[in-house]
């Protein structure tokens, strides 16, 4: 399952990933509309990817936490389009690498499979998304959980001018620590601007709630490149640090994503 990271309000103003965290700007038939990620943001975007697409989504991150040095990558998430606001999602198991040697294993993580449904239309703006996923114990030992773990997240955003764009999430998830589910939510909230056409940059806040253990709150700002003619390719980096003592104390990362025309659909 995907790092998560922290929560307390943090409303505050740098930049904003609207054709990311909003729905996908409209195309011509000729022309596809620009590529639209849930990443690098926790946030997940509230549009499915068109139909007939294929979308990789990779990344690489190195974190620090609770003295902890982890790198790990590909972070690669499939998305396929299979209608018009229905996607099916296959996330690649990630390699886990401890810099320290003891503490956190190393080795692969764990799959993960999933479909994302687009909402709406919706009143007042809103456009919305809800994702349904099952992780399955694949990874290695001391890496995977162990069980097989549900989530669910409903993802919101809402534009408030032609640059400006908020966003959220609000999430389920079902982790296995000590051989049990530690129910756990999560809410997320983003601040987004539009810098240029092609490049976008955010604020977010994220904070974990399981049932059992101390809360992880955290604040992280990222940015994003589309790239290409046509704009199917995105660069990314964001960087983040945590707000509570149970949070990761830091970490940095790196993206890159892009989609191609798998199929055709009438």
């Amino acid at each position: 399952m995907c790092t998560r990271i922290s929560t307390t309000l943090l409303i505050f103003v740098l930049v904003g990933l609207r054709p990311i965290h909003g729905q996908e700007p409209s195309a011509s038939n000729n022309t596809p509309a620009p590529i639209a990620t849930d990443r690098p943001a926790v946030t997940n975007s509230s549009s499915v990817v068109p139909a007939g697409s294929l979308q990789a989504e990779n990344g690489f991150l190195a974190t620090n936490n609770q003295g902890q040095n982890i790198a790990d990558g590909s972070e690669t998430l499939v998305r396929i389009g299979i209608v018009a606001r229905t996607e099916f999602r296959f996330t690649v198991p990630d390699y886990y690498y401890n810099l320290n040697g003891s503490g956190i294993g190393t080795g692969l993580g764990d799959l993960a499979l999933g479909v994302k449904e687009q909402l709406g239309p919706l009143p007042g703006k809103f456009d919305a998304s809800v994702t349904a996923f099952v992780s399955f114990p694949s990874g290695a030992s001391g890496v995977s959980s162990g069980g097989y773990d549900p989530g669910l997240q409903v993802a919101w955003s809402r534009p408030l001018s032609s640059k400006w764009t908020t966003a959220g999430m609000l999430s389920l998830y079902g982790p296995t620590q000590d051989h049990s589910h530690n129910l756990t939510g999560e809410s997320t909230i983003l601040l987004d601007r539009q810098l240029t056409a092609q490049w976008d940059a955010f604020v977010e806040y994220v904070g974990d709630f399981p049932e059992r253990g101390a809360t992880r709150q955290s604040v992280q700002f990222g940015t994003a490149l589309k790239v290409g003619k046509r704009q199917q390719q995105q660069l990314d980096f964001h960087v983040g640090v945590g707000l509570t003592s149970a949070a990761m104390n830091h970490f940095i990362g790196v993206g890159y994503s892009f989609r191609l025309r798998a199929f055709h659909r009438e």
